[in-house]
């Protein structure tokens, strides 16, 4: 690994990458969660963006452990994080089943909630959670790809509720 180093701003100023392949158990999402949640707060992230890095990791392993493998915990779940001048990067692999992201619809929340619906939520949490997300799907090999970033894209200031400084 390339050793980081960091400026008056307390960003990182050089490319690190962590890495973690772990069974697909509902109960190995704690370690999961645990290992995103370290990483965000050793480069700087706050506790609030911790927590939503966290559920969102946690949103998109459930889905894998649920569709993608249908609960065959004989299977693995990659979880790389790369971080780079502008952002931090999650990005989640399995090799299950796959999906068209195209076809899961923005829910209604409120006819969702009316309805007294649990579950289904996964993917709106994640875009809604994450700066970025984007998908990865190709016949034997799916990946779920979610970027936070250390400045505000559109103030180009460092949001001081996402980033703490070092």
């Amino acid at each position: 690994m390339i050793t980081t180093k960091e400026g008056g701003d307390g960003l990182p100023q050089a490319k690190k990458k962590y890495q973690l392949r772990i069974p697909s158990q509902t109960d190995n999402l704690e370690l999961i969660r645990e290992f995103v949640s370290r990483v965000a707060r050793k480069v700087g992230f706050k506790d609030d963006a911790i927590s939503k890095i966290e559920l969102a990791v946690d949103e998109a392993c459930a889905n894998v452990i649920e569709h993608a493998y249908q609960k065959n915990a004989k299977k693995n779940i990659d979880v790389v994080i790369q971080i780079d001048y502008q952002k931090f990067t999650i990005i989640i692999t399995d090799h299950g089943r796959g999906f068209d992201p195209k076809k899961i619809k923005q829910p209604d929340m409120k006819e969702y909630l009316a309805q007294m619906r649990v579950g289904g939520l996964g993917i709106y949490l994640m875009r809604t959670l994450m700066d970025e997300i984007d998908f990865n799907v190709q016949p034997k090999r799916n990946q779920v790809i979610m970027s936070k970033y250390f400045l505000d894209k559109k103030s180009k200031h460092s949001d001081q509720s996402e980033v703490r400084p070092n």
